[in-house]
């Protein structure tokens, strides 16, 4: 399983479990409310900048893939003028 799905289904679960705490905690309904909205916000954000991450992982993979590719045109074409 790939590290993203790990952590995907971390945040998930962490989310859900943190609303669930705030609903059964014994407090005002516009106490608990306001915690829920800070919550998601704070999940919403936190998942924003994971697949920022990952985002940037893949971009920085698929770059060194493309220089090594480029590289070993660059090899070839050389290789052909000195003995072709």
């Amino acid at each position: 399983m790939s590290k993203s799905k790990v952590l995907a289904g971390l945040l998930v679960g962490a989310a859900a479990g943190a609303v669930l705490g705030l609903l059964l905690a014994p407090e005002k309904g516009s106490d608990t409310r306001k915690k829920i909205s800070d919550k998601k916000n704070k999940f919403g954000e936190d998942l924003k900048n994971k697949f920022g991450e990952v985002k940037e992982t893949i971009k920085g993979k698929y770059d060194n893939i493309r220089s090594d590719a480029n590289e070993l045109l660059e090899k070839e074409r050389e290789a052909k003028r000195n003995f072709g």
